[in-house]
């Protein structure tokens, strides 16, 4: 919870807006006053039938009839011992009975806390224990009730998250210890070919060698996936942040990427504000771009064009990587930033990925107090993301 969220409840409780427990305080208060009004009419009660002779009458006469019952004098008896035993303490008795009923009005009260705070306890008992269906409290505790189910639904949410998040990896990583044998035998395959055959022809030899590089180069990709994999899951991201001229991060990573469209017969459409100075971790962020630039490389349709727009709004940087590519489904896009998602079912040789390079960028970026957002329609897919300067 933020300082200026806590700093805004607290002016609001001061100013008596908070009523989050207005059912419970009003409930609470009708107990306490329902209570003092009964002690008020015990303590009247017995007031006048221990000062005004009721109670005398009523212990002289039960002595006489079954104490000193068919004795002479029995009346007089009875009202000596009477004197001797109650009357001369009948101040101590008094006291003895408020006293009584002080205690009676406060467990009384008490329980009328108690009971919420065992509601309370048995829900958050459910919690611990993970019961299916909502914690139900009483009406009084209604706010609490709510935010106890909202807690509740919150860890269920993310513990299905870790589930799937970790039923993706598990996939993931059975997929590419298939796609691991692919090439490594192809490798071992052609590399045989040429050790076997050395009246091979030069052409033949070069196709060869070519081919077996080819598939050294996926198996490298392959390996480096299940780095990503492991580092991804075992390390925390740490910024190392500093003065960096972004545009000019930009235009690097754009022109590295410039064989790599040439090709897939694609074209860049640059827009990029000059001197671009913000604080961060060059490095990360840097990685970060790189992963939504793959991204929109290998989803873009050949012969189209990918625009990386980048300019300052005030004291924010919004960058635009838009692609031509096949439209993402909503119901796809709103998973397209989680770990080990990946949008296409297959895992062709040129799109396949491990579904960590959006996830991480989505990190990185947030990291830096950043935001990124994904929008698709048209078969055109756009990347929008949002950084402070400082």
């Amino acid at each position: 919870m933020s300082k200026q969220f806590q700093f805004t409840r607290w002016k609001e409780r001061k100013k008596g807006k908070d009523n989050s427990y207005q059912q419970l305080k009003t409930k609470l208060f009708l107990v306490s006053v329902i209570t003092m009004f009964l002690s008020i009419v015990g303590i009247y009660a017995l007031y006048d039938f221990v000062f005004f002779g009721r109670f005398a009458d009523f212990a002289v006469e039960f002595l006489r009839r079954f104490i000193y019952i068919g004795q002479k004098d029995a009346y007089h008896k009875a009202l000596e011992t009477y004197q001797r035993v109650v009357r001369n303490y009948m101040e101590w008795y008094f006291m003895g009975g408020i006293l009584l009923l002080f205690m009676t009005a406060q467990m009384i009260y008490l329980n009328s806390f108690i009971k919420y705070f065992k509601e309370i306890n048995c829900g958050i008992d459910a919690l611990i224990m993970e019961n299916t269906g909502d914690v139900i409290l009483s009406q009084e505790l209604a706010v609490t009730e709510r935010k106890i189910n909202s807690i509740k639904h919150t860890l269920e949410k993310r513990k299905s998250e870790a589930l799937l998040a970790e039923q993706r990896k598990n996939d993931l990583i059975v997929y590419l210890a298939h796609d691991l044998k692919t090439p490594l035998t192809s490798v071992i395959g052609y590399l045989t070919l040429l050790r076997e055959e050395p009246q091979i022809s030069q052409e033949l030899r070069c196709r060869y060698t070519n081919i077996a590089l080819e598939k050294a180069e996926r198996l490298e990709e392959l390996i480096n996936e299940f780095f990503d994999i492991t580092r991804f899951n075992l390390t925390t991201l740490i910024l190392d942040k500093e003065r960096i001229y972004f545009s000019r991060m930009l235009e690097q990573l754009a022109s590295e990427f410039c064989p790599i469209l040439a090709e897939r017969e694609l074209v860049w459409k640059l827009e990029i504000a000059p001197d671009i100075i913000l604080v961060g971790d060059v490095d990360k962020l840097a990685r970060a771009f790189d992963n939504l630039i793959r991204n929109a490389v290998n989803y873009s349709y050949t012969g189209t064009e990918i625009s990386l727009y980048a300019q300052t709004e005030g004291n924010q940087v919004k960058v635009i990587l838009k692609n031509q590519g096949k439209t993402i489904p909503q119901d796809k896009l709103e998973h397209i930033f989680e770990q080990f998602y990946r949008v296409d079912a297959s895992r062709s040789s040129v799109t396949g990925g491990a579904g960590l390079g959006l996830a991480i960028a989505k990190e990185i970026v947030e990291l830096h107090g950043g935001t990124i957002t994904a929008a698709s329609a048209n078969e055109n897919t756009i990347f929008i993301v949002i950084l402070p300067m400082d």
